[in-house]
């Protein structure tokens, strides 16, 4: 079994930053893509931003200049730093990773975490 578990979320006012982290642990082999999305009241889920296992990253225009996100291939980590936040910004934030377990198959599956709440307030 595979679990993706963030934590980080909480509530600021608008300017300040969060840092979300995500673990992923179980029995794993190997991770592949890892994301953050998120889904505000009312919306779809978004991407945010995606690392590829190599550190290439892509973001979102909304956040461009604002977020970083990184990784610790060592730890099955995912992070996201996020600055000058913005009350549009508030959402629930999910992890999302293609993980390999280690089960003799070698497929390539998608994983995603329980969430953690930001509220932005102006």
């Amino acid at each position: 079994q595979v679990q993706l578990v963030e934590s980080g979320g909480g509530s600021v006012q608008a300017g300040e930053s969060l840092r979300l982290s995500c673990l992923a642990s179980g029995s794993i082999l190997r991770v592949n893509g890892m994301a953050w999305y998120r889904q505000a009241p009312g919306k779809q889920r978004e991407l945010v931003a995606i690392i590829g296992s190599g550190g290439m990253t892509t973001y979102a225009d909304s956040v461009k200049d604002r977020v970083t996100i990184s990784r610790d291939n060592a730890k099955n980590a995912v992070y996201l730093q996020m600055n000058s936040l913005k009350p549009e910004d508030t959402a629930v934030y999910y992890c999302n990773a293609e993980i390999m377990r280690r089960n003799g198959v070698f497929q390539w599956n998608t994983y995603w975490g329980q969430g953690t709440q930001v509220t932005v307030s102006s």
